[in-house]
């Protein structure tokens, strides 16, 4: 099947490289320029291009040169309006041909956000970036906005504010003086990059705002380079979370699974309304501040998104139906080298903490079954931001997980995990291609015992099943949870005690760290819910409420949160919507999807015209993705 998100004709004709030449406009909040596409025709005599486009303001079409006359279709509510460009006659498979675009985004543009100066760390310059995945690209372009397309891709952007794309910088270099010595925020500057390893289309992104760079030490023999990008104001402290471990988490990958391809590897932090934990963007990570915990607990989020490197922006899936193969697989990656980089005991603590999270998502999706499976069959013009949740990562990595052992352990699997990547890198695939893969693996490398083995495996319950449990009861290494877990069964035990004569005490989580602590929450929320004068001790003894650590915080207000009618609940709702609004002591609007979504619905259930009341006062604080889920969590659209 054809990707069930697009318009655009790519199986006749495709995109192998675009030229952009941008002029980012900050006063008018609109980028304008060209996009010059190098096509290949795939289907004798095909007589025309179809590009996605969503919201763009188009002024003028050529093709090989010559001006020609375009055709915007209707817009379609998810997948946009299709602009349709006649060829000339007598095409032929193979041939190029070269197309060019000039056009504007309009304010309507979904994949750009647009900040005020207030909303930034330093509150002097505005700040602009996108977000391109699942299906955003044509919001800043016009392109054939599917995985099944991958293309290089060159830029030109003119702004008076620094400007990253996901691209090698050309000029000028990352290391001499901000906006090549000129004055930021008034002299504009014309930025060169170039990205020579083909992309999906939403891995395209761009950044502008007023941020610095510092360079990660160079690590050992390794040609890549990595380094952060950040505000002023924030760079020693996101140097700091970052610096230690970046270079080496890559190198270690490197070893397990295959070369790096992209030849820069930078970090950006980004203001907070960013609506993820991170963003694999090519050759440049978008990650949230909300990251930034002083303490390293929670820059697993940079293996992640590096992992990605190889599982997506390398093995990408065809279409959304597929997106479980770059999630799952990233997701179990990540943890593998958890347990290379640290113990066996990390990595099962890793799945541990995933757990809640994907038990959360499969409920979540009662109503919608068929968003429980891993393999989902979309609609034609369905939003794949409908599915979005923690099912592909962690659905995903559990039966990679289960695959592994079923097969004979980590040693016996890693062969193979580098064969699968080395397959089909720079390819985009599909499930039925990776299990042929699969299978063909372990006929060559194990015979009839191992086909035998695989076909012991439940397919249909694993890629298709709905429902709360997977398929197999999953078991981990809980050495690091003990003392969690432990302190969990603590509180459950003390639900009918006195409050006056419990021992608990505020140095109770001296010797945990953050994601102890977490897991510690996530126990506590996994049992019956405590009564009300418990949750409040609990939150007053361990200054839960009030912790910087929104991993933390966001639980605490899950658990207060969870029986909406009770005391605590009516207690601590205004002050959560205060919170992911920052209209708190932080003042930071928690703009991360993970945080916002879950606490915005929760409120709900409690008081339903203050969730409603807090969003609308702050709605356009959040980035448009994040505005639109909402609003549909909370029926307001």
């Amino acid at each position: 099947m054809s990707d069930p998100t697009t318009q655009s004709n790519y199986t006749q004709i495709a995109s192998e490289n675009v030229a952009f030449d941008w002029t980012v406009d900050f006063q008018a909040r609109v980028i304008h320029g060209s996009a010059s596409h190098k096509l290949r025709v795939k289907e004798d005599g095909v007589k025309e291009i179809i590009f996605d486009t969503a919201d763009l303001d188009i002024s003028a079409v050529q093709v090989a040169g010559k001006p020609v006359e375009s055709k915007i279709k209707p817009k379609h509510e998810v997948m946009g309006s299709a602009l349709h460009i006649a060829l000339p006659e007598g095409l032929e498979v193979g041939g190029l041909i070269d197309v060019t675009v000039n056009y504007s985004t309009t304010k309507a543009c979904t994949a750009l956000q647009w900040l005020e100066k207030e909303q930034t760390q330093g509150k002097k310059f505005p700040y602009l970036f996108s977000q391109c995945q699942p299906i955003y690209a044509r919001a800043l372009a016009p392109l054939q906005d599917t995985p099944s397309v991958k293309i290089t891709y060159t830029a030109k952007v003119s702004s008076v504010l620094p400007v990253l794309l996901s691209a090698i910088r050309v000029s000028p270099p990352s290391d001499g003086p901000a906006h090549d010595g000129k004055t930021i925020g008034k002299d504009s500057v014309s930025y060169t990059y170039n990205q020579p390893v083909p992309i999906p289309s939403y891995l395209i992104a761009i950044a502008a705002g007023n941020v610095c760079y510092r360079p990660f030490p160079k690590y050992e023999d390794k040609e890549w380079t990595t380094g952060i990008w950040a505000e002023p104001e924030l760079i020693d402290k996101a140097y700091w979370e970052f610096s230690e471990d970046t270079a080496r988490f890559l190198a270690a990958e490197e070893k397990i699974v295959a070369s790096y391809k992209f030849g820069v590897y930078d970090l950006l932090v980004l203001p907070p309304s960013f609506p993820y934990g991170g963003m694999e963007n090519a050759c440049l990570t978008f990650l949230t501040p909300t990251l930034l915990t002083g303490d390293r607990t929670l820059v697993d989020v940079v293996v992640h998104e590096l992992t990605h490197s190889f599982f997506g922006n390398g093995v990408t899936h065809a279409h959304a139906s597929h997106f479980w193969l770059n999630e799952g697989w990233t997701t179990y990656i990540e943890r593998v080298l958890q347990q290379v980089l640290h113990s066996p005991a990390d990595r099962g603590f890793s799945f541990l903490i995933g757990e809640k999270a994907l038990k959360d998502s499969l409920k979540q999706y009662d109503d919608r079954p068929k968003y429980q499976r891993l393999v989902i069959e979309f609609e034609k013009g369905e939003d794949p931001d409908d599915a979005y949740s923690s099912i592909p990562y962690e659905k995903g990595a559990n039966f990679i997980l289960h695959l592994e052992r079923t097969l004979g352990g980590l040693d016996v699997f890693l062969p193979y995990v580098k064969d699968y990547v080395n397959t089909f890198m720079g390819k985009s695939i599909t499930t039925e291609q990776w299990k042929a893969h699969l299978y063909g693996y372990w006929e060559k490398h194990g015979g009839p015992e191992k086909i035998k083995t695989l076909d012991s495996v439940d397919w249909n319950a694993w890629l298709y099943g709905e429902g709360h449990e997977l398929p197999v009861k999953m078991k981990y290494d809980m050495t690091l949870a003990e003392k969690a877990y432990d302190l969990a069964a603590r509180w459950d035990a003390a639900r009918t005690s006195d409050i006056a004569q419990l021992d608990f005490k505020e140095t109770d989580l001296d010797d945990f760290n953050g994601n102890q602590i977490i897991v510690f929450l996530e126990r506590l929320d996994s049992l019956p819910p405590l009564p009300s004068s418990l949750i409040f001790h609990l939150g007053s003894l361990y200054r839960l409420s009030s912790s910087s650590n929104a991993e933390v915080r966001s639980r605490f207000y899950e658990i207060a949160l969870g029986q909406p009618s009770s005391e605590v609940a009516k207690a601590f709702a205004s002050e959560a919507a205060k919170w992911v609004i920052g209209d708190d002591e932080s003042g930071v609007v928690k703009g991360r999807m993970k945080f916002c979504r879950p606490i915005f619905r929760a409120i709900g259930k409690v008081d339903k015209e203050l969730a409603l009341k807090t969003f609308s006062k702050s709605k356009t604080a959040f980035h448009p993705i994040a505005r639109k889920l909402i609003e549909k969590d909370l029926g307001a659209l």
